[in-house]
């Protein structure tokens, strides 16, 4: 369970990295896509902080996770910036794809009825946990 200080950590970090997100993507003349920050949890010691990413389109989100990955220094440099006042010590960013949205979708399409294992045994071996 997240203390209330992992949780405020986190939703500062939440906020800023929206903007630093999105306003990086603008930048590289991304237009169309939309990063979302979901959620970031920091550990205990405060030196990690794990970031959940959604980015519409979701056909980009690869290349884009890899895009945010590679720059990831800088992205820490100017979180740091911004929360100086707030933050002693910047955690080291970790960035995941949030694929929740999608699995909720593909949960939704199943239950109306468009992907039904009985009748296609093939998706079965699709939605096994990895």
């Amino acid at each position: 369970m997240e203390s209330n200080r992992q949780k405020k950590i986190g939703a500062l970090l939440q906020q800023d990295l929206v903007e630093v997100l999105q306003n990086a993507a603008t930048a590289g003349g991304l237009k169309g896509v939309i990063i979302s920050v979901s959620k970031v949890s920091v550990t205990v010691d405060l030196s990690i902080a794990k970031v959940y990413l959604s980015i519409f389109p979701n056909k980009e989100a690869e290349k884009l996770l890899e895009g945010i990955k590679s720059n990831s220094g800088l992205i820490k440099h100017e979180l740091a910036q911004r929360t100086r006042h707030q933050l002693r010590r910047m955690p080291q960013l970790e960035f995941f794809i949030d694929d929740s949205l999608e699995y909720i979708d593909n949960i939704e399409r199943s239950l109306k009825g468009g992907d039904n294992p009985i009748d296609n045994p093939d998706l079965l071996d699709k939605r096994k946990k990895s």
